[in-house]
Parts: structure tokens; C-alpha cells; sequence
């Protein structure tokens, strides 16, 4: 049994456990895709889509990209088409939902360090470049920040860059997660068992960031994005969801 579809977080499918490889996804059609998400930052995909569908960013800056999250999906093309707009110095995951090809994607651009935040190195599943960080930050290359938010598991991470007009930018995944009414984000232990994260988690999470300057909020699907105004936006749907929990801040 997968110990990440045992958790309660996740879920085994109604028929049951079911594996596959990326070889088995290429041979059904599945590709990657690479495109921008804004005019100067990229984004990785797979598509027809796979699991959950996440994306993942190719954050730029000095010394390197950084891919923040992974797909579950890589190949020749995908990398030829990621080192078309820079290729790739690091990777950094927000959670262990996201680790299953982490290990690929460091090997397929040279064994990259793959940051990992360490309360969550129980739930890493192979040996690899992995570099497990401790704290509540860490800058991994210049202007590219790792936070430690402790949404959704221990180690839950966002990340904090210049962002493309130089106002703050953070890259969240599913820790801050966009909902679709793009105004707000909100916060879970579980999503698909629909467990509502702990209030004082979402209050140090918010206190952590709310000190960093961020007028942005990439999500970790495409077009879930927070355009300006972003920590504010943040700070109320806390407030929203702490209200709606029974807790005023």
C-alpha cells in the first residue's frame, strides 16, 4: 500500500490501488507541456492531465531557475523544452503529494538538489539528491526563499521571490491554495476528505509571510493566480476561514 494514499490526507480509489510508470503515461499519450503562466515565467504541465493536475513553475533569478513543485511526467522533449528557457539549477517541493517524480526530474537535469523541508522526510520515497532544510526559511539560490508554512503537512513550503515586476511574488502549490474565485486562497489539511487545517497553523503561516513584501500568489494550477493586492488577500480569507471555524483572530 502507498503510504501516501493510506494517510488520511489522501485516499485509495474506489478500485482500488492502481500503479503506473512514465513509461506506461508516455505510451498512453501523455506529454509535457511547457508554457508561459505570465509573460516571463514559465509553467510545467502534463498533458491530457494526470492525478490531481497540478503545474509546476520555472522561477527565475540570479544564479538559475528553480522548479517549484513537480509533475508526474518527464521526457527528452519536456527537458529540451525546459532548458529552451533556461533549464534548471534546483527544485523545491511544497509537499509530499508532489514527490513522486522529484527524483527523475533532479536526474534529468544533472542531479539538481531537490529541497525538501525535513519535518517531511519520512514521506520521501527513494534515494536522491534530496536536501532536507530545517527552519522556518531558507534561501536556496539568490532572491529565491523558501518558507516553511506548515499548511496541509509539517512541512508544507512556499516560496518567496522578487516575483516579474519586482513587488514580491509568492509560489504557494496547494499550502495557500487559489480557489477559484481568484480573490481569495484558503487552507486544508486534506482536500479531498475536506479536513479543515488547525487555526493556529494558519495563523503562524500567515504571520510568517505577512513580513515579506508579496503583491502576488502563483497557485499550483494554471491560471490560479492572485493579481495584486495579494497579501491582503491573503490576510482576509485567514480571517474568512478562521471566522467560519469558530476562531476570530
Amino acid at each position: 500500500m502507498c503510504p501516501i494514499c493510506a494517510d488520511e490526507r489522501q485516499y485509495v480509489g474506489w478500485g482500488g490501488q492502481r500503479w503506473v510508470s512514465i513509461t506506461e503515461l508516455r505510451a498512453e499519450g501523455h506529454r509535457g507541456a511547457v508554457r508561459e503562466e505570465a509573460p516571463g515565467l514559465w509553467g510545467v504541465g502534463v498533458e491530457p492531465s494526470v492525478g490531481i493536475g497540478q503545474r509546476a513553475l520555472i522561477v527565475p533569478g540570479p544564479g538559475g531557475n528553480v522548479l517549484f513543485d513537480c509533475v508526474p511526467y518527464v521526457d527528452d522533449a519536456v527537458v529540451a523544452a525546459v532548458e529552451a528557457v533556461g533549464g534548471l539549477a534546483a527544485i523545491a517541493l511544497s509537499h509530499p503529494h508532489f514527490y513522486g517524480s522529484m527524483v527523475e526530474w533532479s536526474r534529468a537535469f544533472g542531479d539538481i538538489p531537490v529541497y525538501v523541508h525535513a519535518s517531511d522526510a519520512e514521506w520521501v520515497p527513494r534515494a536522491g539528491n534530496i536536501v532536507l532544510w530545517e527552519g522556518e526559511q531558507r534561501e536556496i539560490l539568490p532572491a529565491r526563499t523558501l518558507v516553511n508554512a506548515g499548511i496541509h503537512f509539517p512541512g508544507g513550503t512556499v516560496l518567496h521571490w522578487p516575483g516579474l515586476d519586482g513587488a514580491g511574488a509568492l509560489c504557494t502549490g496547494d499550502i495557500f491554495t487559489v480557489v477559484m474565485d481568484r480573490r481569495w486562497v484558503s487552507f486544508m489539511y486534506s482536500y479531498p476528505n475536506l479536513i479543515p487545517e488547525h487555526p493556529d497553523t494558519i495563523v503562524r503561516a500567515v504571520s510568517l509571510v505577512d513580513s515579506l513584501p508579496y503583491d502576488t500568489v502563483y497557485g499550483g494550477w494554471w491560471g490560479r493566480v492572485v493579481s495584486g493586492g495579494a497579501k491582503e488577500r491573503v490576510r482576509r480569507s485567514a480571517d474568512r476561514y478562521l471566522a467560519h471555524i469558530g476562531r476570530r483572530t
